[in-house]
C-alpha cells in the first residue's frame, strides 16, 4: 500500500512540475483576455451612456446655434 502511495505521489508531482514549467503562450493569452475585457467594458459604457451623450451634444449644439445665431 505504501508503494502505491509513493508511486501515485511521484506521478502527481511530476505532472504538476510539467504543467507548472510550461509557460509558452501564457502571456499572449493573458493579453488577449485583458483586451477582451477592456472591449466589453467600452461597449457596455457606450450602450449605457449612448443616449445621454447624444442628448448632451444636441443641447450643446442648440445652445451654440442660439448664441452665434447660425446653424451648425
Amino acid at each position: 500500500m505504501l508503494r502505491l502511495y509513493v508511486a501515485t505521489t511521484n506521478t502527481a508531482r511530476s505532472a504538476v512540475a510539467r504543467l507548472g514549467g510550461d509557460q509558452s503562450g501564457v502571456t499572449a493569452i493573458e493579453y488577449g483576455l485583458i483586451a477582451g475585457a477592456i472591449a466589453v467594458a467600452i461597449i457596455a459604457t457606450v450602450i449605457a451612456l449612448g443616449g445621454d451623450i447624444s442628448n448632451l451634444f444636441g443641447k450643446t449644439g442648440s445652445a451654440l446655434s442660439s448664441v452665434s445665431g447660425s446653424t451648425l
